[in-house]
């Protein structure tokens, strides 16, 4: 069966939404492929997702940490989408809305049937924050996989960069091979070759190729 190739940087806007309930309302329904974005708001996740898709403002950045508050979906073919979850654990943000992100984020984690894929973007000098394994940890009980991705790579040395994502893999190694650990840097491209094959990889379970060929036939 032949793989099919995900061009990402077809990504665009399709919708902003407050809450799962908001997605259910405007989307054809939990179906297709989804696959997540989420980390802390200072981890480098707006710039992940340009980098990525070699678009500069297809996620916005922003200088003020917290300020992105919606599930904000991109679609990449009639199938397929990436979604930019909103930032967590930054300090400033009143304690009421942290709890209504959080409830927010645990609540798609557990219900998207059409999640293929989480990746939990961390900067590789402070990884593993408690919300990080949070994250982690529910994608990983709903039987999705993770990608731990070390985001500001280009901030350290080799030695200290691959010292650091070795330590990351040791603390996450009891969850097998459901989380891989990569780093990467927006700004050097440091990385993007193999987060994009993880990527293709999730945007392509058999099911989908099979409906899609039949769809052909």
């Amino acid at each position: 069966m032949t793989e099919s190739r995900i061009d990402f940087r077809k990504a665009h806007f399709l919708i902003s939404a407050p809450d799962i309930a908001h997605l259910d309302q405007h989307l054809p329904g939990d179906v297709g492929i989804e696959i997540a974005f989420a980390g802390r708001s200072n981890a480098g996740k707006s710039s992940a997702l340009n980098a990525l898709t070699e678009q500069k403002s297809l996620a916005r950045t922003s200088k003020t940490p917290g300020r992105t508050q919606l599930i904000n979906v991109f679609a990449l073919d009639e199938h397929r989408r990436l979604v930019d979850l909103p930032g967590y654990g930054f300090a400033q943000v009143p304690i009421v809305m942290k709890k209504k992100w959080q409830n927010a984020l645990g609540e798609y984690l557990q219900r998207r049937e059409c999640l293929s894929g989480v990746v939990v973007l961390m900067d590789i000098r402070h990884p593993l924050k408690d919300l990080d394994m949070q994250m982690i940890e529910w994608a990983v009980a709903s039987e999705i996989p993770v990608l731990a991705l070390l985001t500001k790579a280009d901030k350290l040395a080799q030695s200290a960069r691959m010292k650091s994502v070795n330590m990351v893999r040791k603390e996450l190694a009891d969850f097998g091979d459901w989380v891989m650990v990569e780093p990467f840097s927006s700004l050097k491209g440091t990385g993007k070759s193999k987060v994009l094959g993880i990527l293709n990889a999730w945007c392509n379970p058999d099911w989908l190729i099979e409906q899609q060929a039949s769809e052909n036939e």
